[in-house]
């Protein structure tokens, strides 16, 4: 049978995939799959989906802080205001992952995203529209996470249409997974049931508001 949950060192049934690592462990407990609405936050962690293609989510949270300081904390109209300049600049920053594509992809998305909020109200209220329409059942082990969704393949053939750069299919999964658009804690996870009262509870945004 495949990886579904462990039990921690302080006694709470989780998800295998944080092992022990601290980082990782308050990553899963506090942050993953919880809903997230607002247009900074979505677009650091769709950004941060994007630097993650073909690293460990591990290096990209331990250098976090870096990549919050290097893009002014991900605030949209900031970076969407970098130049030639600052993108030589962060080429050449240690702290981040220095993939001049995605650096410049990250810059181009930012300005994709304010042409989003001019159409939606809010970038919270376009990504939101693809929330599926049914909750999935519980994930029972590895094997029944899916890489990508018909939700994700669409929300990316419709980023991509919008000039939107590194954010395939399984990227965008990746992404509505942290962001609580979908809920893929495993059964028996401490956190799902936390994470579907949060979900219910949620006033979702709605164009134009």
């Amino acid at each position: 049978m495949t990886a579904k949950t462990r039990v921690g060192a302080d006694g709470r049934v989780r998800c295998w995939w944080p092992g022990d690592d601290e980082t990782y462990v308050a990553y899963h407990d506090v942050e993953w799959g919880r809903p997230v609405t607002g247009d900074n936050r979505l677009f650091e962690k769709v950004c941060l989906e994007g630097f993650q293609s073909g690293l460990s989510w591990l290096t990209i949270l331990r250098k976090r802080a870096n990549f919050r300081a290097a893009f002014r904390g991900f605030d949209i109209v900031s970076v969407a205001a970098f130049g030639p300049e600052d993108i030589e600049r962060l080429v050449k920053d240690a702290g981040i992952v220095r993939h001049r594509g995605k650096i410049a992809s990250t810059v181009n998305n930012a300005r994709r995203a304010i042409e989003v909020i001019e159409e939606s109200g809010s970038l919270g209220a376009y990504i939101w529209g693809w929330e599926p329409k049914m909750a999935s059942a519980p994930p029972t082990g590895e094997d029944s996470l899916p890489a990508t969704t018909p939700e994700s393949v669409a929300l990316a053939k419709d980023l991509k249409r919008r000039g939107w750069s590194f954010v395939g299919p399984t990227t965008a999964y990746a992404f509505m997974q942290s962001i609580g658009l979908v809920n893929d804690h495993m059964e028996g996870c401490f956190s799902r049931a936390e994470c579907e009262s949060e979900r219910a509870a949620l006033t979702r945004p709605k164009p134009g508001s």
